[in-house]
């Protein structure tokens, strides 16, 4: 009878353990899924992305879309959108990366960097690698620079009322831009594509021409100093808009010449200036699409002749209005 007793005890305690350790695990199991959806519910982040904000690489200097970005607004974290800096504390170091003297406070943290000498700084939120801090340079009153890869961050311009985004394709992207972000009231200008269908398209994507994109620039501008039917003008007056199968030596279909148009308003303008064109004896060849999803290209390509420093070799201006 004892021995039965002990032999039931036994088995009592055996049960209260495996139980206890099943619950331990599910329990270690639900932190780690909830870890697992936390990490999900960061942006996706394209492998030049990553080769920055997880390996802690470095952007090549004086490439980056932030470098030369003057408007009024916020810069995130590319990784989880967690305001980083402002635009008043941005100011140019000629250092070849965006420069800022202050941080929103409580977004940056500074950890030392793996080399033993400079100060590595890291979104606060999500620890994605923005770049490094330096101390007492001279820059400004604040005597700090923090130096930040463009690629690690996204900005939010100012909400305004006066701003206007549009969108043109005139061959090789980096023509048409050198144009429109020297035209007057143009805030900002990014490269990128459209008219495809193909979901977040690379380069060497489109330039096999199966995903239907066009390389296109996004102008953004201020409709109190220009109007979009003075960019349509300087569109027709920077590139062969007769040229059917691409534009000077660039042949292939995403250099075709299209105008995106948003509105009933701007598809009107385009096709007003189609027909001076036509009257005046040219064969235009511009196609007018409405607009969808722009994708943005790759960082190497954004103000690509500004920071070159030459000219474009396949477009040219020729006044014709």
């Amino acid at each position: 009878m004892k021995h039965s007793i002990k032999i039931t005890s036994l088995f009592i305690l055996l049960i209260i353990f495996f139980s206890n350790n099943c619950v331990s695990q599910t329990n270690k199991k639900d932190k780690t899924n909830k870890i697992n959806y936390k990490i999900m519910e960061y942006n996706k982040l394209t492998p030049e992305e990553e080769r920055v904000i997880i390996h802690k690489d470095t952007e090549r200097p004086f490439t980056g879309e932030y470098l030369n970005n003057k408007q009024e607004g916020t810069y995130v974290c590319r990784r989880c959108n967690t305001p980083l800096y402002r635009s008043e504390d941005k100011f140019d170091s000629r250092c070849g990366w965006p420069s800022f003297d202050d941080e929103i406070k409580g977004a940056v943290k500074r950890v030392p960097d793996a080399d033993g000498l400079r100060t590595e700084i890291v979104c606060n939120n999500c620890g994605a690698h923005l770049g490094h801090v330096f101390l007492n340079e001279g820059f400004t009153e604040k005597q700090t620079r923090h130096c930040v890869n463009s690629i690690s961050m996204k900005f939010i311009p100012k909400a305004d009322k006066n701003l206007r985004t549009v969108y043109f394709s005139s061959g090789c992207f980096w023509g048409t831009e050198y144009y429109f972000m020297k035209a007057k009231g143009v805030k900002h200008t990014t490269v990128g594509f459209m008219g495809g269908h193909v979901e977040n398209p690379s380069y060497e994507e489109v330039c096999r021409q199966n995903t239907g994109h066009l390389e296109t620039t996004e102008v953004m501008f201020d409709t109190t100093k220009t109007s979009y039917e003075d960019l349509v003008k300087l569109f027709f007056e920077t590139h062969d808009f007769t040229q059917t199968n691409g534009q000077g030596p660039d042949i292939g279909s995403q250099y075709l010449s299209c105008i995106f148009y948003s509105t009933p308003e701007e598809e009107a303008i385009a096709r007003k200036y189609i027909d001076i064109l036509t009257s005046k004896g040219y064969k235009v060849a511009t196609m007018l699409k409405p607009a969808t999803k722009f994708w943005r290209a790759e960082n190497y390509h954004q103000q690509y002749y500004e920071h070159k420093g030459s000219k474009p070799y396949c477009h040219k201006y020729t006044k014709i209005f």
